[in-house]
């Protein structure tokens, strides 16, 4: 099985080590996914993700998965989109960096993410496809701890740049 798999599914779903929420930064919950997985996930939750003190755009932060089939949810704080001279692309590429590596320091072999930024922070779709499958590549290229990611596609345009995205790349690991 290849070490990225592109799906379209409810990332509440997924029987996996990890999700990822792509949350604000005060980590209590909101719209779109991030309000779809507090829901799954029940009000415990929430009442972890009050002792982490929030989340700086960019970084991850990790907590059980309480409800959800998911063993951990894995927070990351996209940036919103204010035109891409605002530093975004490093940003959005720091979450999926930072947050493998949250999988990897919990043990996690799976992990799924949902397109973080596309909705409401309005980040490009196929900028954003770009960089999640690139930094997702490089990653998975230098170590063997996770054994496979999913990108849960929350739409048919989603779906297909990430497609495009991934092209014909090979992992190396």
């Amino acid at each position: 099985m290849e070490r990225i798999q592109i799906v379209n599914t409810d990332i509440t779903k997924l029987h996996l080590d990890a999700i990822v929420n792509a949350a604000n930064n005060s980590l209590l919950g909101g719209g779109g996914v991030d309000g779809a997985i507090h829901r799954a996930a029940g009000p415990e939750l929430v009442k972890e993700c009050r002792t982490l003190n929030g989340c700086a755009t960019g970084d991850a932060k990790i907590t059980r998965g309480y409800n959800l089939p998911a063993k951990f949810v894995i927070h990351t704080v996209g940036p919103i989109w204010k035109g891409g001279s605002n530093n975004e692309r490093s940003l959005l590429a720091s979450c999926y960096r930072k947050s493998l590596q949250c999988g990897v320091d919990n043990d996690c072999k799976t992990i799924a993410f949902p397109a973080i930024s596309c909705g409401a922070y309005g980040f490009p779709i196929a900028d954003a496809c770009d960089i999640a499958m690139h930094e997702v590549c490089n990653f998975l290229d230098k170590t063997d701890a996770i054994t496979t990611v999913y990108f849960a596609c929350f739409s048919p345009e989603i779906e297909k740049e990430l497609r495009r995205a991934k092209g014909d790349r090979e992992i190396l690991s």
